[in-house]
């Protein structure tokens, strides 16, 4: 008994150091939102580029994490859990990430750089660290150059979101930490932790994603 309460402790002190980084980010978007150093950062980076300056690339990179994700499992890379509950828990924590960011938007009512509305927090950048987040959960200790991969293509995807003019520097960073928070979040809970259809199966299960200009989606192959 008091085996599992010390374990149980440690569960949660571990939750409360991977909770820094992102509970950081959320407290520093807060902090500059609305103020002039972004509002100068937004000036000086749209003055070094050219003018109507726009690229489509974060549309696409946001979704490069879940594209790892799949590719690994099909290539036999060892991961955290069975490709189900990695599925479920992706989903999960799109969907709270999701509701949490939109809610956001239609709160706060904030004016993007270009003059469209719903900017605080961004909606591509949160799903992007939320992506790139379940990637190193699953991978971080088992193919660490694979779980940090997936940072790089979110930090891309928040940066373009700047560059396109289409969020503040607040709406970036916020929308990281969200997107890191849930995910911690999720994996520490454990949804649905039991269900599992697809681990009883015979025969050899492959699930392929795909991408199209509407967005993501998942194909899968059994072969029996």
């Amino acid at each position: 008994m008091a085996s599992a309460q010390v374990k149980d402790s440690l569960h949660q002190q571990s939750l409360l150091r991977r909770s820094i980084v992102p509970t950081a980010l959320i407290t520093g978007g807060l902090l500059i939102n609305h103020s002039q150093f972004e509002q100068n950062i937004q000036e000086k980076i749209r003055s070094g580029l050219k003018e109507n300056f726009h690229s489509e690339l974060d549309d696409y990179l946001q979704y490069a994490p879940i594209a790892e994700l799949y590719l690994a499992d099909i290539l036999g890379v060892k991961s955290r859990n069975h490709w189900f509950d990695q599925t479920k828990y992706l989903l999960i924590s799109n969907l709270l990430t999701s509701g949490i960011t939109q809610g956001l938007k239609y709160i706060t009512l904030k004016e993007r750089p270009n003059g469209a509305p719903y900017a605080f927090p961004s909606g591509h950048t949160s799903f992007a660290f939320n992506n790139a987040a379940v990637l190193y959960k699953e991978f971080t200790e088992t193919s660490p150059l694979l779980a940090y991969s997936g940072y790089a293509f979110a930090t891309t995807t928040g940066l373009y979101r700047i560059l396109n003019n289409k969020h503040w520097l607040s709406d970036v960073i916020l929308g990281a930490g969200i997107g890191l928070l849930v995910v911690e979040l999720v994996y520490y809970f454990e949804p649905f932790k039991g269900f599992n259809p697809f681990k009883k199966m015979s025969g050899s299960f492959t699930c392929i994603p795909t991408v199209c200009n509407s967005g993501f989606g998942l194909t899968f192959v059994q072969q029996f």
